[in-house]
């Protein structure tokens, strides 16, 4: 019988320098001294694969810390306020971040949040001053509300890329560009933290496509597939710690023969459940979405789950 070993002490404890020694783990991040951390944006982080991708980091580099992570992304949603004629066939208008950012803050009370929009912001039109506008005032309505909120750390991620099925890159990943560089650039202008994911997977979808031409990250155009959240989710860890070997650690957690595979689907049960609770709890204008459980029967499934992590844990192997 084949067996499988899991050992998380594999990268808990252990980072790998250019000369292949290994060399003690040092994370100089407060992320670990987190007791929750929520996760803001559309329809790519509400799918949420990236987020439990990340979360199995945490849990690995620091097995004894409390993190609560709650996603609460949601489709369709932009933090400008905007939405274009005719969206979803004329069913609902696209829900906007601040008609629920003060409920979800004063009911999950976040000391550090991760924030992800840009993508619907630009409601797939050329390039528009006046859209660019709201876009960045609503960027920073939302840092100015979360400090307001005494939140510890907000870090923005840039949006991903758009495939347009005839234009490719050039079409309103071109919009996406001028979104991204400009919150970039608030690293200097504002002192903001932000995680650049754009244009490193615009290069590595360009790269791919050199050797597969109809190579996609997206199949349309929008929301990335597993690849790509891994993407995302490398970029994630690697600005909380660079010497975590997260390449190699997601790897593993997308191995169906590495125990680490099985904390992650674990962490992605436990995610669906707990992200619909609270998107139910905090409340929301988006239709389609499926309700949540209660929070008490909620968080006795998240315990349950919990608990089957603690025993992933404790043992070092997995028939």
């Amino acid at each position: 019988m084949n067996r499988i070993y899991i050992v998380f002490v594999l990268f808990l404890g252990f980072g790998v320098d250019g000369s292949g020694q290994t060399r003690p783990l040092e994370n100089p991040s407060s992320i670990r001294d987190a007791q929750k951390i929520l996760f803001l944006g559309n329809s790519i982080t509400y799918a949420g694969y990236y987020v439990a991708l990340f979360e199995s980091f945490l849990i690995t580099a620091f097995p004894t810390a409390e993190i609560e992570t709650i996603n609460l992304g949601l489709p369709s949603e932009t933090v400008s306020g905007l939405s274009e004629d005719g969206h979803a066939d004329g069913a609902f208008v696209r829900p906007w971040l601040f008609s629920r950012l003060d409920n979800v803050i004063k009911r999950i009370k976040p000391d550090v949040v991760f924030a992800c929009y840009g993508m619907n912001d630009g409601i797939y039109q050329p390039f528009s001053e006046s859209n660019f506008q709201r876009y960045r005032e609503g960027m920073t309505a939302l840092y100015t509300k979360l400090k307001a909120a005494q939140v510890k750390r907000i870090i923005f991620i840039t949006p991903s890329v758009h495939e347009d099925p005839i234009l490719g890159l050039n079409g309103y990943n071109l919009v996406l560009n001028r979104y991204a560089q400009w919150l970039i650039d608030q690293r200097k202008e504002r002192n903001w933290e932000v995680i650049d994911i754009h244009f490193p997977m615009q290069d590595y979808l360009m790269a791919k496509k050199t050797l597969e031409p109809n190579f996609k990250l997206a199949e349309d155009g929008i929301h990335p597939g597993l690849e790509g959240h891994r993407f995302i989710a490398e970029k994630l860890i690697r600005y909380v710690d660079d010497t975590f070997a997260a390449k190699d650690f997601l790897s593993r957690c997308l191995d169906p023969t590495s125990g680490y595979y099985s904390l992650y689907k674990l962490l992605e049960e436990r995610q669906e459940i707990v992200k619909n609770a609270w998107l139910t709890y905090t409340g929301h204008k988006r239709p389609g979405l499926p309700a949540g459980l209660p929070l008490d029967e909620a968080n006795k499934e998240s315990m349950r789950i919990k608990n089957e992590i603690h025993k992933l844990q404790n043992i070092n192997q997995i028939q």
